[in-house]
């Protein structure tokens, strides 16, 4: 009698399925994340869980991120530098969205009663709430702490969210959204995003990509102003006085 083999290689792998569902999920609330960070969080070998991370690259349900900055308190030592992976269009598609059916249908019976300025309204207030604790900037020169806070709300709420300079600005990425499957269907809640970006920062920002218009990442643009060059001058320069000719 042939003896059963353990961690579900014999049972068409559903001890996988399983393991992988696991870190899907895992990454879908707390992505980007290195193999270290959830080899213990989920309480396998990372030797196990980098088997399992080859599995889902191959499907493409995940991909290398390409950030250092991880949500996942991961401790990076010497060496060489760890990577870090994130959910896909695909990856994010395993996930459920048993709530994600709830929220569309509510929207769509809010939207029927009260008209799309209900719905409108329901953003704005939403991402309000998400951006409560951010102060507006009162200036350009704080503009960067300002992303930084809103990236950090965004984090809180589920957005896996990170900055990063490029050329003369700064990029919110939010590697994850928790209603991309809603904001689908209804756009007003990534205006209204981009919109509350706008007003928190006091100046334009652009939105570049949407994990809801199947990007990998949503990315918002805010230019940063270019510093001047300050003209010098000699502070009570004044012309020199003519000397009065005197009588010959």
């Amino acid at each position: 009698m042939t003896t059963p083999r353990r961690n579900g290689r014999a049972d068409g792998g559903s001890a996988d399925g399983h393991t992988r569902h696991a870190v899907v999920e895992l990454l879908g609330a707390d992505g980007p994340l290195t193999a270290g960070d959830i080899a213990q969080r989920l309480g396998i070998s990372p030797a196990g869980i980098r088997r399992h991370l080859d599995a889902l690259l191959a499907t493409a349900e995940v991909e290398t991120a390409q950030t250092d900055q991880g949500f996942g308190g991961g401790v990076r030592g010497r060496g060489r530098p760890a990577k870090w992976f994130q959910l896909t269009a695909a990856g994010r598609g395993k996930l459920s969205h048993a709530y994600d059916d709830l929220a569309s249908a509510a929207l769509r019976a809010l939207r029927d009663a009260a008209g799309e300025e209900a719905v409108t309204a329901f953003a704005h207030d939403r991402i309000a709430r998400v951006t409560e604790n951010v102060g507006a900037a009162s200036g350009p020169a704080e503009v960067p702490a300002t992303v930084e806070q809103i990236a950090a709300a965004l984090t809180g709420a589920g957005y896996a969210a990170n900055t990063r300079e490029v050329g003369s600005g700064i990029q919110i990425c939010q590697h994850h959204c928790p209603v991309a499957h809603v904001a689908a269907e209804f756009p007003e809640l990534c205006e209204a995003e981009t919109q509350r970006f706008t007003e928190l920062l006091g100046t334009h920002v652009q939105r570049l990509a949407t994990i809801a218009n199947g990007d990998c990442v949503c990315t918002t643009h805010i230019p940063l102003p270019n510093p001047t060059t300050p003209t010098a001058t000699v502070i009570g320069a004044q012309p020199a006085p003519r000397k009065k000719e005197g009588h010959r």
